[in-house]
């Protein structure tokens, strides 16, 4: 049972976090809870519960990647044995029987650094915002670039690449898996329910948020590998195309284009995303052009959806 340590990780979840910590407490592994400066009485749910807490400081920015690193460290320092560690976000509850599929998965392969399976949006129905994270979240099966919030670690592979970039974000788990897979780990995902995830967007602003953010962390991503990734350097020039507003009268061959391949809510979505990715990236490229000429880019904030 040592040999696998949970990592949760929450900012202002609620009754959220009482579901993930409840659904890995079951599995009886050690498990250590990390927050982001709650305001709300998260970290006393967790201590309830009789978790061990980490409280992040304040005074240095709080990004997930931070927050993960954090919740690894702290298994490390108690436990010689630890093998692998499984990060959970606090707005995800943990599937029954997930951890015995995901463990029995890595030790097939001594190859494998990282093991996800299926993320599912807790009430897909709620608005068509979940429903989009639902289709977002179904990946195909097999080896993969990389995983989400919620995977199965190697710490041999976590330790070799010094873990999570604490600067970033957003975009945190492409990056790590970027740097795995150069140093010849494999990362996989398997046919298996892992989490189910609450979303709860009901209002176009939080969906408009969340795609910001991802504009930002694609504009940061093409920065840091652009040469090493083709695929983000198209998604980088495919927001600034369609993106701008001379473009969007061509927006229905956009949407034509995604239709044939989704669906029309796909369509949709995808076509107007267009414009907060974009302003996401140039959110990006201010603060990274007033930071080259000396001026002071500021501390990097966390945009948040919730």
């Amino acid at each position: 049972m040592k040999n696998l340590g949970f990592v949760i990780i929450g900012r202002n979840e609620g009754e959220r976090l009482a579901l993930s910590i409840d659904s890995v407490l079951r599995t009886g592994h050690s498990t250590v809870y990390v927050d982001s400066g709650s305001s709300d009485d998260s970290v006393a749910l967790a201590r309830a519960r009789g978790l061990p807490v980490v409280e992040l400081d304040p005074a240095l920015p709080f990004t997930a990647a931070r927050a993960r690193n954090a919740g690894f460290h702290w298994h490390l320092r108690d436990n010689v044995q630890l093998a692998y560690v499984h990060f959970v976000d606090g707005d995800c509850e943990l599937w029954p029987g997930w951890v015995e599929k995901a463990l029995e998965t890595m030790g097939t392969d001594h190859r494998l650094g990282a093991v996800c399976g299926r993320r599912r949006e807790r009430d897909p129905d709620a608005s068509p915002y979940n429903q989009l994270c639902d289709y977002e979240w179904d990946t195909p099966v097999g080896l993969a670039d990389t995983v989400g919030g919620d995977a199965l670690f190697r710490v041999a592979a976590l330790k070799a690449v010094k873990g999570f970039d604490e600067s970033l974000i957003a975009g945190e788990e492409p990056e790590l898996c970027y740097r795995i897979r150069r140093r010849g780990w494999l990362i996989r995902r398997i046919g298996a329910d892992m989490t189910i995830h609450d979303a709860a967007m009901t209002r176009f602003g939080q969906w408009w948020q969340r795609n910001r953010r991802n504009g930002y962390a694609t504009a940061e991503a093409l920065e840091m590998r652009g040469t090493d990734n083709a695929a983000v350097k198209r998604e980088v020039v495919s927001n600034v195309v369609w993106g701008l507003p001379p473009m969007w009268l061509l927006w229905p061959l956009l949407w034509l284009r995604i239709w044939m391949r989704k669906d029309a809510l796909q369509a949709s979505y995808m076509t107007i995303g267009k414009v907060p990715h974009l302003q996401g990236q140039i959110d990006y490229w201010r603060r990274t052009r007033c930071g080259a000429k000396g001026g002071n880019p500021g501390k990097t904030r966390l945009i948040e959806y919730k």
